[in-house]
């Protein structure tokens, strides 16, 4: 009933730059928190960026100061503008959102995963 889409990984050469987005659809009410998670493989997955409805932010430590979280909740989407990417960013970055369903219900959504790829 809720689904999230993600778009626009890809290679990039450290210090380049990249624009995630995701967008939700189906059977939404509201969405609080949206966030961005990436993950390795062998490794737990790894929260980003996070946004509340309200425009609040907040980052990991190592990506703070070069990665940008932004949401537009008239459209539910959500926006992770990555800068000065280092090969460490290597990663699928995974769109989440906490929705309230047109039914009252409340849960966590997940995107499909978008590969980002830093290297030379």
């Amino acid at each position: 009933q809720v689904q999230l889409v993600e778009s626009g990984g890809g290679l990039v050469q450290p210090g380049g730059s990249l624009r995630l987005s995701c967008v939700a659809s189906g059977s939404i009410f509201t969405i609080n928190a949206m966030d961005w998670y990436r993950q390795v493989p062998g490794k737990e997955r790894e929260l980003v960026a996070t946004i509340t409805s309200g425009g609040a932010t907040t980052y990991a430590g190592s990506v703070k100061g070069r990665f940008t979280i932004s949401r537009d909740n008239a459209k539910n989407t959500v926006d992770l503008q990555m800068n000065s990417l280092k090969p460490e960013d290597t990663a699928v970055y995974y769109c989440h959102a906490a929705v309230w369903s047109r039914s009252l219900s409340y849960g966590a959504y997940w995107g499909q995963g978008t590969q980002v790829t830093v290297s030379s």
